[in-house]
């Protein structure tokens, strides 16, 4: 299904647009990434949580590092509050997904994932070639909501798609 070589395009690809988002966010006031627009989590700051969030539970299954300390679901937007730190800690995750892509084996990847879902009450397992598929799809499907979100407010974070953004990184 997938590779070591596609995951470490993914999370190059990942990386890339975060910078972008949070360059483009970091020129809004604290007010407007804070205002809710009607998005799933509410406001572009809560988005960008929820995607932090995310990544942080998916992490802590592959590579058994740091869960998030708080639920799914809405309790995500609350993450952290602060914007500067939110920024850091966006960074700080975005090297550690591109240092697992760096070690990852076709071994790895072929095998079974076992883990208790919060969101569905109960243990799971699941290919990690699958979870990992839908771990970067879920950062590109929330990614698309943030960018939506940014444009609403006048903001540009130049082009987002893969063959584009790769090629300018």
């Amino acid at each position: 299904m997938i590779t070591p070589d596609w995951c470490r395009m993914m999370a190059a690809y990942n990386a890339e647009m975060n910078r972008r988002l949070y360059a483009a966010a970091a020129r809004l006031t604290d007010a407007a990434r804070r205002e809710t627009r009607g998005a799933f989590f509410g406001s572009l700051h809560g988005t960008l949580n929820h995607l932090l969030w995310g990544d942080m539970q998916w992490m802590s299954r592959f590579d058994g590092g740091e869960k998030p300390p708080v639920g799914g679901g809405q309790a995500s937007t609350g993450l952290e509050p602060d914007f500067d730190a939110l920024a850091r800690r966006r960074a700080a995750m975005d090297a550690r997904i591109t240092d697992w892509t760096s070690r990852l084996s076709p071994e790895w990847l072929a095998g079974d994932l076992t883990w208790t879902s919060g969101a569905a009450g109960r243990e799971i397992t699941r290919p990690r070639a699958l979870l990992v598929t839908h771990f970067f799809n879920h950062q590109t499907h929330h990614r698309g909501q943030a960018h939506a979100l940014l444009t609403a407010a006048g903001e540009d974070t130049g082009d987002t798609d893969l063959f584009l953004v790769l090629d300018a990184a």
